[in-house]
């Protein structure tokens, strides 16, 4: 017997615009779409014999949300989490596509470790999971060029599951800095192949320098503040401006991760206007905490780049609405609670877990609602397609993903949300293995009512 999905009174979320449609999905395919402007009655007619009718009048309905930037643990730091606990912190969250970042133990930089992790990413039923290459050294170019163009059936595989090349301008977890000249050979290289280098932008000798100072903290913050000031906007303008030129050079796809402050914003938006194909993404971290939320948070608060001033979180919410940003990304790297409640603050591992609150985030600028408990006069400006452009269409485009959102003849890849429900964040809720997160007790709107996954 065929299975069938008839969805009613909803309404598709595209990235032109919301749409009042109805959706049958037959054997995991979404057969055809019911535009209910053109109906004679609020409540369309369907198949006698579906399987199942979701009333979904007054909820919204995304394609599938991708997160383009993950860090899900496995292998190696299993104990933070692994590819099947984050990807149903993915799921829960509306998530069905994640990239996954490849600064785990071992990193992926090797043909083996790559095909390593490609193997346990295709035991994993929740979403779909596409892994980014590592490159720190000379030798790694070769196994990525071996991977691109060898006409060997395995290596085939494993390029469909790469949806590009991750690189560090300064260490981060996993120590995986590449050298500046490695760095010029992976901008080379990838000009060359076609494919997209994402840099974590921090300048490694600004880093180091101020590291080695004794530096105060911020008057009224407590000492885990200092790593935003040891790891300052200067930092990263160097590092963007550094990694820019390589692409200028060689005409490079090259696309910013988590980008924080307004200065590196100003020169993605200047490399856009010259025609260079400079992408960037910003962080939900960056987009709702600030440095103030040390008092409260402490280490919780605790990533790299670091927190920033409020002055940089308004730009960010400016690059949004002017286009310069092309991706909301969470960056989502757990640690353990035991790791973070470090006794020297300073020394605490960086990360924070967000797959699974990024959409009730987002949901709740949508509706005027500014979530974070502590700042009740903020206000900006987001509709429900922009969150489609944000985390669906420009990832799934810079990354070459080839999903195909909610068409006829796709296969079923949704997610109904009820838009108006409010709810509270506590990390003993998500689904993380790490039980924690830094929007404890938030209240925020937005609720998951189903996701049709892989037509399921």
């Amino acid at each position: 017997m065929n299975s069938s999905i008839f969805i009613r009174g909803g309404t598709i979320v595209r990235g032109s615009g919301p749409e009042e449609a109805d959706v049958l999905i037959e054997d995991g395919v979404i057969r055809s779409i019911f535009e209910r402007a053109n109906q004679q009655t609020s409540k369309p007619m369907y198949p006698r014999d579906t399987s199942e009718v979701i009333d979904a009048y007054g909820e919204l309905i995304f394609p599938g949300l991708i997160d383009c930037h993950v860090h899900f643990r496995e292998p190696g730091m299993t104990h933070k989490g692994d590819m099947r606990s984050e990807s149903s912190s993915a799921l829960a969250g509306g998530v069905t596509t994640v990239c996954e970042m490849p600064n785990t133990v071992p990193p992926t930089v090797t043909v083996e470790a790559f095909a390593d992790k490609v193997r346990r990413a295709h035991t994993i039923k929740d979403c779909d999971m596409r892994l980014f290459f590592g490159i720190t050294e000379h030798r790694h170019l070769i196994a990525l060029r071996s991977i691109w163009i060898q006409n060997n059936h395995e290596l085939k595989r494993l390029k469909e599951s790469c949806v590009g090349v991750k690189v560090y301008l300064d260490h981060s977890t996993g120590n995986q800095k590449a050298s500046e000249e490695v760095l010029e050979e992976t901008f080379q290289l990838c000009a060359e192949l076609g494919i997209t280098v994402v840099a974590h932008c921090e300048d490694a000798e600004i880093n180091k320098t101020l590291w080695g100072r004794n530096v105060p903290a911020p008057q009224g913050l407590p000492l885990v503040a200092v790593h935003s000031l040891k790891r300052p906007p200067a930092s990263e303008r160097k590092a963007i401006m550094f990694a820019i030129g390589l692409a200028r050079r060689y005409g490079t796809k090259f696309h910013v991760a988590h980008l924080s402050t307004a200065v590196g914003l100003d020169l993605v938006r200047e490399a856009k206007s010259d025609g260079l194909p400079v992408t960037c993404e910003v962080a939900p971290h960056h987009l709702f905490l600030t440095v103030e939320d040390y008092k409260t948070l402490g280490t919780l608060g605790k990533m790299n780049p670091p927190l920033r001033d409020k002055e940089d979180q308004e730009a960010l919410w400016g690059g949004i609405v002017d286009g310069t940003v092309d991706c909301i990304a969470t960056d989502h790297a757990p640690h353990t609670l035991e790791e973070k409640q470090n006794p020297d603050p300073l020394k605490a591992p960086s990360g924070v877990p967000g797959v699974e609150t990024m959409l009730p985030l987002l949901l709740s600028i949508v509706h005027g609602q500014w979530p974070h408990p502590h700042l009740k006069t903020v206000s900006y400006k987001l509709k429900t397609q922009d969150i489609v452009r944000l985390c669906f269409d420009n990832p799934n485009r810079i990354f070459h993903l080839g999903k195909e959102g909610i068409r006829e003849g796709a296969k079923a890849d949704l997610v109904i949300v009820d838009p108006v429900r409010e709810w509270s964040i506590h990390g003993r809720d998500l689904h993380a293995r790490c039980g924690w997160t830094p929007y404890e007790g938030w209240k925020v709107r937005g609720a998951i009512k189903k996701v049709i996954w892989n037509g399921m």
